[in-house]
């Protein structure tokens, strides 16, 4: 039966990707992320300890979540059990507690209980996690992308320690692929790979932090370009084997409104280059042109206003060209009005007399609209006094001085 067990592990180790292969099994081999995990942090400390807390790796894809979860109970000798928030429901939650209960009291080992993605699962299923996580009978260590102050509920975060882990930069990808490239029992160490400095620096680059995006590139790269035990790396293998068809971003994500945020804030700048970045960042993802549009128009009034006018007409049309045409004839619709709402004088006086009244109204007696100012269609209503006293400006040389508020507001100023 062992027997059996070690050569299905055996084969599944050799037919396994690159970026699984090379996962770390030491502290030395784990790269990146030297702010969390490195010698000295509080983290590491602990581990060392054989301590191991209930975690939330929060970070990118191909930033070390679950590398770092499965070194962390390789280290600690600890079961691994690993879950996909997807595919996974309460049955199974209840049964790997059951079997972590047993394990700790007759075998006193302790059992880590990994959940990738656990931002999809819902209350239910993580109210479940939080009297095992409680006692101690697993180790909760969930892996997202989302922000889990949002994702996950308060109850499961007050019982874990949120990791925050960055992207991944360019020399630490660049260190992975070397290590790859190096490494004759689980990489690519038995292959003669010409090129390899240049194609590596080139990978590093357009991985966007994700290590296991660069491995999966490198390992197709080498692939398909072997022939007699060598292979050649240059630009045009590269970039097939990248094929670089996606951008990270998330329309329902945190990332969403990072880049529309920037966008924003870059406008709000007067930058019109960094904001026709965040807008090519935003349209080549795949955001809904509309969606933008939308977005300048507000702005074209929030950040602009009377400052210049014609920055609503812009946005305005904009929207509608937007709308008419659709993506990619609007792209360069849309990145003029955002290089004229960059360049436009700023005011938010605008949305500053109407954060006022907003006020006014909520938290003052909404009077009813003075005599002077109510029309008075019929004859009872003019009998009753509406409408008398209103001086028609038109009938004036002179600015006519008559009072539009109401009684208790008067003299109140919301536009400076």
């Amino acid at each position: 039966m062992n027997q059996d067990n070690d050569l299905f592990s055996s084969q599944a180790e050799l037919i396994a990707p690159l970026a699984s292969k090379m996962r770390p099994r030491v502290w030395d081999e784990f790269v990146g992320q030297e702010e969390v995990v490195g010698q000295g942090t509080i983290l590491r400390k602990l581990l060392d300890k054989g301590e191991v807390p209930s975690l939330i790796l929060w970070g990118p894809p191909g930033s070390g979540k679950t590398t770092l979860a499965r070194l962390v109970a390789s280290l600690t000798k600890s079961v691994f059990v690993e879950f996909s928030a997807v595919a996974s429901g309460l049955a199974e939650v209840r049964k790997v507690i059951a079997e972590a209960k047993e394990r700790k009291k007759f075998q006193r080992a302790r059992t880590i209980l990994f959940i990738d993605e656990i931002h999809r699962w819902n209350k239910a299923q993580q109210d479940a996690l939080l009297p095992a996580v409680e006692n101690g009978t697993v180790i909760l260590i969930g892996a997202t992308t989302e922000n889990p102050s949002f994702e996950v509920i308060s109850a499961l975060l007050s019982r874990v320690r949120v990791i925050v882990l960055s992207a991944l930069t360019p020399q630490n990808i660049k260190t992975i692929l070397e290590l790859a490239l190096r490494d004759k029992e689980r990489g690519l160490g038995n292959i003669k790979v010409e090129g390899a400095a240049g194609a590596l620096e080139h990978i590093s680059i357009l991985a966007n932090g994700d290590a296991r995006l660069a491995l999966n590139v490198l390992e197709l790269a080498v692939n398909s370009s072997l022939q007699d035990g060598a292979a050649r790396l240059d630009e045009a293998v590269i970039k097939q084997s990248l094929q670089r068809t996606h951008l990270l971003y998330d329309k329902g994500g945190e990332e969403h409104y990072n880049l529309i945020s920037a966008l924003h804030k870059s406008l709000r700048g007067s930058d019109a280059d960094a904001a026709l970045y965040w807008l090519g960042r935003m349209l080549e993802a795949g955001e809904d042109p509309l969606y933008i549009a939308r977005r300048l128009v507000r702005f074209a009034s929030e950040d602009i206003g009377l400052a210049d006018p014609g920055a609503l007409v812009q946005a305005v049309s904009g929207f509608q060209a937007a709308h008419q045409i659709g993506m990619p004839e609007c792209n360069v619709v849309l990145a003029q009005v955002v290089a004229y709402l960059a360049r436009a004088a700023k005011s938010n006086a605008l949305y500053t007399a109407y954060g006022k009244v907003k006020e006014d109204v909520q938290q003052t007696i909404n009077e009813g609209v003075p005599l002077n100012l109510r029309n008075a269609p019929t004859k009872l209503l003019k009998n009753i006094g509406y409408g008398k006293g209103y001086k028609y400006n038109p009938d004036y040389d002179e600015p006519v001085s008559q009072d539009y508020l109401p009684e208790s507001l008067k003299g109140r100023k919301y536009l400076e």
